[in-house]
């Protein structure tokens, strides 16, 4: 009897070991970096506390992206870190190969998961507008939000006094290629140039110049290769976040194609050939 006891008091900690916990949500109240990284503290600090921490060109490839308020998230696992915890978790609308984490404080938390807002496409004006607005704009590796973020000093203060750029970078105030449009369209438009490449339609571009590309090209159509993407303003102006231009540009689109074509070639499908290419997508189609 005492033996039948002591098998179910194992098979009963057992049991709850194994069991599956019920899953938890976290929706953002506001804008929120999206690290690929637990370590915020490391980022936005370092050794020093003063220092955001960059790769040789300047950029944090800890962001993954901003996420825009209202993003719901599943939470996977928690770090707790006092005050707040860090939290591992993955989105519908963000299903790239990279781990994901967010500060809680962030978020609201929920146990039941939240009707996701839908994708609505903003009229052109309204894209168009942004984009002006965008101009001038610095380049930030997984920005997608040009005001920035003046909560990261409150949540990672500095342990001292921090130049402008080092604060605009604390704050990720700017953008990288893709998130200018993603931000345009309040997240639209797929958020890396990996998904890119295949946006909407097609342009058939193969075997023509730079004139007679440009002669094809519609306002907001994608010139886009996997690593950069550069947008159709009208019809004689490009516009870009580069970091070779760093940040937002608009430029001669004709110059612009001549440049681009002298180390890559127009194609019409991405995956068609190999080599350094690139290929025009229509995705605004109204």
């Amino acid at each position: 009897m005492k033996n039948l006891v002591i098998l179910h008091i194992i098979l009963t900690i057992i049991s709850t070991n194994n069991a599956v916990s019920e899953p938890r949500y976290a929706i953002t109240e506001s804008a929120a970096p999206v690290l690929n990284s637990p370590d915020f503290e490391s980022v936005f600090g370092g050794a020093d506390g003063i220092s955001v921490n960059t790769d040789n060109q300047g950029l944090i490839r800890e962001i993954e992206y901003i996420a825009f308020k209202g993003t719901v998230f599943e939470i996977l696992d928690e770090i707790d870190k006092g005050d707040h915890k860090i939290f591992h978790v993955k989105a519908d609308d963000y299903n790239y190969e990279s781990e994901l984490y967010i500060d809680s404080r962030f978020v609201a938390v929920l146990n039941d998961k939240p009707t996701v807002k839908p994708k609505i496409l903003p009229s052109k004006k309204e894209i168009f507008s942004f984009l002006d607005r965008a101009v001038g704009s610095k380049y930030i590796w997984g920005g997608n939000y040009i005001s920035g973020i003046s909560k990261m000093l409150e949540y990672y203060p500095p342990a001292g006094k921090i130049n402008t750029d080092t604060k605009m970078l604390w704050c990720l105030k700017g953008c990288d290629c893709s998130g200018l449009m993603y931000e345009a369209t309040n997240g639209y438009t797929e958020r890396n140039t990996s998904r890119l490449v295949y946006e909407g339609e097609p342009v058939l571009i193969a075997g023509f110049n730079a004139e007679e590309i440009a002669d094809k090209l519609k306002p907001l159509d994608m010139i886009v290769w996997i690593g950069h993407v550069i947008y159709v303003y009208d019809e004689i102006t490009a516009i870009q976040s580069a970091l070779s231009k760093d940040g937002v540009v608009k430029t001669d689109l004709i110059e612009t194609l001549k440049h681009l074509m002298e180390t890559r070639t127009p194609v019409n499908d991405y995956d068609a050939v190999s080599g350094e290419r690139f290929v025009v997508r229509r995705w605004y189609m109204q």
